[in-house]
């Protein structure tokens, strides 16, 4: 098929690289515009771009997809197909219909679960034990069009962001090489999308990182792995930002577990890691995080600092 694809996050990317593989002509690639990143503020291309770029591929930054002058720059590919992983804008009727095949989308969740902006972190969040991939034809709504296939991930206990957004990414970018070849076998079943049983999953602000030690503990560790890369969890202990990157829901039922203490207080020191108690539960603290430092064990960070039973770690 000739496909025009519209993406932008890394997530996008395996995608783009299976279609090629696969044969398809990948005549454009439609990202967002390029971004300042960084201290110095340089501009970052996206990594669709940069992929496009490596492989010889056109590449068609539009500021807004639904102006009229967009519309009329993928219609001269005159494309079979359009594919859109992750783009990050809305499309209009007119690029929705614009080709036989229409738009196929790869949405990172078991439709019509988990629809919205970040389906990967808020299943882990929410508990999920299995999420997946679903391809859809698109239509006007935000991820409500007819889904064509689907296939399974299994969510791991230790499971981050990270590690499901790649495994989704892998697992996005195979089902939709086998949605285009049934699409082109005219094999292809589509199934209406019923009621979300689940909460639309609202696009991640730096904010809901930040703890709320009334939480129960088994919530807060799963925050802490789903917004694992980005944009990662904190608190405040003695005036400094902690950001805390691993934590496990504590099984024990000795001195911590029976210590009277309010959420978000230390209730034991060990040498490897800190416990907190939570609203529900105490919480084993494995990694961490202090301004102008790396990641590093609870260990290494127990060495340099003196912590003590009784500090107390707030939202502010």
């Amino acid at each position: 098929m000739r496909v025009i694809f519209m993406g932008t996050p890394e997530f996008s990317v395996g995608t783009m690289e299976e279609l090629i593989a696969a044969g398809h002509d990948v005549c454009l690639a439609v990202t967002q515009p390029d971004k300042p990143k960084g201290r110095g503020k340089e501009m970052q291309a996206t990594p669709v771009k940069e992929k496009a770029q490596f492989y010889g591929i056109p590449v068609f930054q539009p500021g807004r997809v639904r102006d009229p002058e967009c519309v009329e720059e993928l219609r001269k590919y005159h494309a079979d197909v359009i594919v859109v992983v992750a783009f990050g804008q809305i499309l209009p009727a007119e690029i929705l219909e614009l080709t036989p095949y229409g738009c196929i989308n790869v949405h990172a969740s078991l439709l019509p679960k988990y629809r919205g902006a970040a389906p990967i972190q808020w299943a882990i969040i929410e508990g999920e034990t299995v999420t997946g991939v679903t391809t859809m034809q698109m239509d006007e709504g935000l991820d409500t069009g007819d889904m064509i296939m689907k296939m399974t991930v299994p969510v791991e206990e230790e499971e981050t962001g990270e590690s499901l957004h790649d495994k989704l990414s892998k697992a996005g970018a195979m089902l939709c090489v086998e949605t285009l070849k049934a699409l082109e076998d005219k094999t292809a079943v589509f199934e209406k999308q019923g009621e979300s049983p689940t909460e639309y999953a609202r696009m991640l602000t730096k904010e809901m990182g930040n703890i709320d030690w009334t939480q129960p503990a088994i919530r807060i560790e799963r925050l802490i792995r789903g917004l694992d890369s980005w944009p990662g969890t904190y608190t405040h202990w003695r005036g400094k930002v902690m950001k805390i990157w691993r934590a496990k829901v504590s099984e024990a039922a000795g001195e911590a577990a029976g210590t009277v203490a309010e959420p978000g207080m230390i209730v034991s020191v060990g040498k490897n890691e800190f416990t907190v108690r939570t609203g529900d539960g105490d919480l084993r603290v494995l990694e961490v995080q202090m301004p102008g430092k790396k990641r590093m064990e609870t260990s290494a960070f127990l060495r340099g600092n003196m912590m003590e039973t009784g500090d107390l770690l707030s939202r502010e």
